[in-house]
């Protein structure tokens, strides 16, 4: 297997989330792409077999498991597809559903790709989760947004949003890894989406990812589709509505991922942003 390394919602080498892409991962079984992943230490990996023209099957891999959906790397994997054949059009099959992505080059010459994800869906977060989840992050009630209540939405992936109240709330991030780590495990959940709302259309955000053996995800793209789907489905946005999720400043690692949100609960979250190659 090639395996490339580009970085997802940064321009700049040293920002965005590292991911590996393998555009042809024909004949790898489970072990050898959970290895490479590992090997790799990126919090995902993506292993594409083509299926046809402008089609492939794809999955994720962090260090520790494999993973529903990843956006992060799904932008990479189209871009890196991109750098080799020219922008297009690809349709991956995931696990959780089809996705398209489709790539574009810019007229410097970068290149930035937008996926649609899945149909979303948000249910809310039951009072015990809320308590064991704020218990995890160390974190009390006070410390949320009143206007964003906490939730479960997924987009591909499953990720409890919760809001802090305060952008200084958002930087001290000193959750109990153990704790955190099981109760997403018993609950499916991928990510903690933790953000907060800066105006209506400006959030920054930070994602704790202990089951993939990653402390901290500097750009999370199925976050940032399922907390579109939320700002949907709790009527936090005028639709269609254009959202900016910044990301990875606290890691040293800045990312922006630009979210669209169309009209209708049945539609997909657009989910875009440039990559570059690691060097």
């Amino acid at each position: 297997m090639q395996i490339l390394r580009y970085t997802a919602f940064s321009q700049d080498p040293d920002g965005g989330n590292p991911a590996g892409v393998v555009l042809d991962a024909t004949g790898a079984d489970d072990a050898q792409m959970q290895s490479v992943a590992a090997d790799v230490g990126y919090s995902e990996t993506a292993f594409l077999v083509p299926t046809e023209h402008g089609s492939a099957r794809v999955r994720y891999f962090s260090p520790r498991a494999e993973v529903p959906f990843c956006g992060h790397a799904t932008i990479a994997a189209s871009v890196a597809h991109a750098a080799g054949h020219g922008p297009s059009r690809l349709v991956l099959a995931t696990s959780s559903g089809p996705v398209t992505v489709t790539s574009d080059s810019g007229a410097d010459g970068s290149l930035t790709a937008t996926l649609i994800s899945v149909p979303p869906t948000t249910r809310a977060l039951t009072a015990p989760d809320e308590a064991a989840l704020l218990a995890a992050l160390r974190w009390e009630r006070g410390d949320l947004d009143p206007a964003l209540e906490p939730a479960v939405a997924f987009a591909g992936a499953w990720h409890p949003i919760i809001a802090a109240r305060s952008r200084e709330r958002l930087a001290d991030l000193r959750y109990d890894r153990a704790r955190l780590g099981a109760l997403m495990a018993a609950r499916g959940w991928t990510t903690v989406a933790l953000v907060w709302r800066q105006d209506e259309a400006t959030f920054h955000a930070r994602n704790p990812f202990p089951v993939g053996g990653v402390y901290e995800d500097p750009a999370t793209g199925a976050a940032a589709a399922a907390l579109g789907g939320y700002l949907r489905e709790s009527h936090q946005v005028r639709l269609p509505a254009q959202v900016v999720v910044h990301q990875g400043a606290d890691l040293g690692r800045p990312s922006r991922i630009n979210v669209g949100i169309p009209v209708g609960p049945a539609t997909g979250i657009a989910v875009s942003g440039h990559a570059v190659p690691m060097p």
